[in-house]
C-alpha cells in the first residue's frame, strides 16, 4: 500500500499543482460564466447530478460503447488484413491515413442530416476518430514480428494459423491494448463532438445547452465527468492488460 501511495504521489502533486494554477486564473478573471473554479465546478456536478447521472450519461457511455465495440472490430479487420495481403495494404494504408484528415466537425452535421438525431450519427463520428489507432497500432504489431521466427516456424511445418495463434496473436496483445487505451478517450471525445453537434441527449448536448445559459460552471460539469469516466475505463483496460499479459510483468 506504501510502495502505490509513493508511486502516485507525482501525480498526485501534480494534479494539485494544476488545480491551484486553475483556482488562480478563475479568481483572477472574475468571471463565472468564462472560467468557474474548480469548487463552483464540484457545486455545480452534484446539483445537476440528477440530469447527468440519470440521463445525458448513459446515452453518451451508450455511443462509446456501441462506437468503440465498431472500432475494434472494424480495426483488427484491416490490420488483420494488411497483414495477410501486401495488396491490401498498399491499397488500404493510404486510405486510412486520409481518413483522419477530414475535419469531423465538418462531417457530423451530415451525418445528423442522413441518419437523424438518432444514435447512429453520434456512433459515426465516434468510429470515425476511434478506429484509426487500432488499426495502425495493432498492424504496427503483427509487423514487429520477426519473419525469421515466422519462416522457423513455417519450416517445422506450422500452419498460417498456428503461426498467427502461437506467435503473432502473443505479439501483437500489448499493441492491442495500448490501442484500446488510445482509443477510449478518443471514443468519449468523439461522442461528445457528436452530440454538441446535433443531438437530442448525452453530456456534449448538454454541455452546450449550458453554454447557452452562459452556465460557466454547467459546462465544466459535464467535461469534468466524461474526464473522470475515461480515466476509470483506461485503467480497467490496463487491470485486464495486467492480467491477461503475465509474461511482460515476469
Amino acid at each position: 500500500m506504501k510502495n502505490n501511495s509513493r508511486a502516485n504521489l507525482p501525480a498526485m502533486l501534480l494534479i494539485f499543482l494544476l488545480l491551484m494554477i486553475w483556482q488562480c486564473a478563475a479568481m483572477g478573471i472574475n468571471a463565472a460564466y468564462i472560467l468557474p473554479t474548480p469548487w463552483q465546478v464540484l457545486v455545480r456536478l452534484w446539483e445537476l447530478r440528477d440530469p447527468l447521472f440519470g440521463a445525458h450519461l448513459p446515452a453518451t457511455m451508450a455511443v462509446v460503447g456501441i462506437g468503440l465495440g465498431l472500432s475494434i472490430v472494424l480495426g483488427l479487420a484491416l490490420a488483420v488484413l494488411m497483414d495477410v495481403s501486401k495488396t491490401a495494404e498498399k491499397a488500404l494504408y493510404p486510405l486510412i491515413i486520409a481518413s483522419q484528415t477530414i475535419p469531423t466537425t465538418a462531417l457530423a452535421p451530415l451525418f445528423v442530416l442522413w441518419f437523424g438525431y438518432t444514435i447512429w450519427s453520434k456512433v459515426l463520428v465516434t468510429v470515425l476518430i476511434t478506429f484509426f489507432p487500432i488499426t495502425i497500432t495493432v498492424f504496427d504489431g503483427f509487423r514487429s514480428v520477426k519473419t525469421e521466427m515466422v519462416e522457423l516456424m513455417f519450416t517445422f511445418g506450422a500452419t498460417r494459423m498456428q503461426v498467427f495463434r502461437k506467435l503473432k496473436f502473443p505479439a501483437v496483445l500489448p499493441y492491442f491494448f495500448s490501442a484500446i487505451k488510445m482509443a477510449i478517450p478518443l471514443s468519449i471525445i468523439g461522442a461528445a463532438i457528436g452530440e454538441w453537434l446535433g443531438a437530442q441527449s448525452g453530456l456534449g448536448y448538454f454541455s452546450r445547452r449550458m453554454m447557452t445559459q452562459l452556465d460557466g460552471a454547467g459546462v465544466f460539469a459535464p467535461v469534468l465527468l466524461l474526464s473522470v469516466v475515461a480515466m476509470i475505463l483506461v485503467e480497467i483496460v490496463s487491470i485486464l492488460e495486467k492480467k491477461l499479459i503475465t509474461w511482460r510483468n515476469a
